[in-house]
């Protein structure tokens, strides 16, 4: 290809993107709720097929309802370079996390149509379902089953609170596809994200370039106690299953203190049975979410919580059971892509900071088939998930400009 380095992007329009996408879903306090195929989705993906074809890309989606934008190279036989993220959100989530990442790169595919640039590799925008797994748990399900670690079959029986199956609600809004969601051979796979975290900001610099993502665990607890009206039941001889967790979620908070290594762990969903207030709580539900870059840490970790667990449940006359909702290990970057971005973006005169992401993201998956890495752009005072989660438009734009850089540099030559 020609020397490119003079191009930039459209921070405008890219700006102008963003904010049609945060219109989808607005809440009150200016944040965005975009369910994995609510209805709110749908209108999202519409309007993501809609700019898509408007660009000529190839557009297809696979059985699991993920999007793909190709675009042709002088090379078609090629492995494409990938690049995108996702569209849904957490409830009352925020405007950033995830869309960014499909707005940058429909911004690059803008901009080579602009400039009428011809790469050598095809270059494929992607938009996974159901990255946030809020609504069907677990989270990157559906990039999981194109990446051939989960059944499609599986994923499909998922069920949301209210029991209604991913498989249903994929057809009900019009986009389970037709075409296998399987994956292919690609070059490269680069994702930008906000940081969802203060290191950046701390740090004072515009562009993340993390080593990898942490491993994250999944728990779910059941504790059962014995329900029973509270007046006539004395204090003493009570098997309330609610103070059984309320000890058992102190644990979790107090298990990365003690064991070190920088895990996290987080109580994040409480269920309480039959929920009435003259009624002793006979069942509670629970989950953990824990994390970590040691995988083995983790697992000693969860061993020293169960026994902790066992210790107050049978001190309190209960029981209870756990299941594994989703193990993933900590995840590598490629070294030599990570070391484009932090060149390109020193180039480009952006300070950057090598760290790690306590997030997870679709790159799960695709580092476990191919050279994958993240460009992470920050967020103002940490905050995400929410609805006062922002970043600055320069800075999103300056991550744009990265991944512009990063993707015409694979999508050339071998």
């Amino acid at each position: 290809m020609p020397d490119l380095t003079h191009l930039t992007i459209n921070s405008n329009r890219l700006r102008e993107s963003l904010e049609a996408m945060a219109a989808i879903g607005r809440t009150p306090g200016g944040g965005v709720q975009r369910l994995a195929l609510s209805d709110e989705d749908r209108q999202a993906r519409d309007l993501f097929v809609a700019w898509l074809r408007e660009l000529n890309l190839e557009v297809s989606i696979d059985g699991m309802g993920n999007i793909f934008g190709r675009r042709p190279g002088r090379r078609p036989e090629l492995p494409p370079v990938m690049t995108g993220s996702h569209l849904d959100t957490q409830p009352l989530g925020g405007r950033f996390d995830g869309v960014l990442g499909v707005m940058g790169g429909l911004e690059v595919m803008r901009t080579l149509n602009d400039n009428h640039v011809e790469t050598d590799r095809p270059v494929v925008l992607v938009n996974w379902t159901n990255e946030e797994g809020c609504r069907f748990p677990p989270a990157m399900f559906a990039s999981g089953v194109w990446a051939g670690r989960m059944d499609i079959r599986d994923a499909y029986s998922r069920t949301d609170l209210e029991g209604r199956k991913f498989g249903d609600e994929l057809e009900a809004i019009g986009y389970k596809g037709t075409s296998r969601a399987a994956a292919w051979p690609f070059k490269a796979y680069l994702e930008l994200h906000i940081e969802q975290g203060p290191v950046l900001e701390q740090e004072n610099k515009i562009i993340g370039v993390p080593k990898g993502i942490l491993g994250a665990h999944w728990f779910d607890v059941h504790v059962e106690g014995t329900a029973n009206q509270v007046g006539p039941t004395p204090m003493e001889g009570r098997n309330d299953a609610l103070c059984a967790a309320a000890e058992m979620i102190i644990k979790v908070n107090e298990l990365p203190a003690k064991m070190g290594g920088g895990m996290v762990t987080t109580v994040g969903e409480i269920h309480n049975f039959p929920n009435s207030r003259n009624i002793i709580p006979g069942g509670v539900h629970f989950t953990i979410d824990m994390r970590a870059w040691d995988d083995d840490l983790a697992g000693r970790a969860w061993q020293d919580l169960v026994k902790d667990f066992e210790s107050i449940t049978g001190r309190r006359g209960c029981r209870f059971r756990t299941e594994s909702a989703m193990r993933i290990e900590h995840t590598p970057f490629d070294a030599k892509l990570t070391d484009l971005i932090r060149r390109t973006a020193e180039e480009l005169d952006f300070p950057q900071h090598n760290m790690v992401s306590g997030a997870g993201h679709d790159a799960i998956y695709m580092a476990k088939l191919g050279p994958t890495a993240m460009i992470f752009v920050p967020s103002i005072n940490g905050r995400s998930h929410v609805e006062v989660e922002n970043s600055k438009w320069e800075d999103c734009a300056a991550g744009t400009e990265v991944l512009f850089k990063a993707v015409i540099d694979q999508a050339a030559g071998e």
